[in-house]
């Protein structure tokens, strides 16, 4: 077989596959629309199985820290953590002691292209 027979018979069978098209439209266009949409479904199948495998791993991640901190309040450390109830206007107020608002300088910000002036 020579390059020039691979050649003939690969055009005779694109021009087969071309009357196939003109003759039977569904090979056209219903086979390639079905399969696009079997396909998508069964990908879109598997994207979510994979979501809901995460959400498990990680429901069941929850629940054994769950029972750890109960296996933990049982002999006793945890109970020995209290943490201590903190309301915003606290914070606000410890703020305005740690700023003084009314001492203040002026600092002026240079511009971008004036600081690579200087460096330049």
């Amino acid at each position: 077989m020579n390059l020039a027979d691979t050649t003939a018979k690969i055009r005779c069978s694109a021009s087969e596959f071309k009357r196939w098209g003109r003759k039977y439209p569904f090979v056209r266009y219903g086979l390639p629309f079905i399969s696009l949409t079997v396909f998508g479904a069964v990908g879109l199948a598997q994207l979510l199985q994979g979501s809901k495998d995460v959400a498990n791993v990680k429901d069941e991640l929850e629940w054994e820290i769950i029972e750890t901190t109960k296996e933990l309040s049982r002999t006793g450390p945890v109970k020995g953590y209290k943490p201590k109830k903190i309301s915003l206007e606290e914070e606000l107020k410890a703020l305005q002691e740690k700023v003084d608002i009314n001492n203040y300088e002026y600092k002026r910000i240079p511009k971008p292209n004036e600081a690579v002036s200087r460096d330049g």
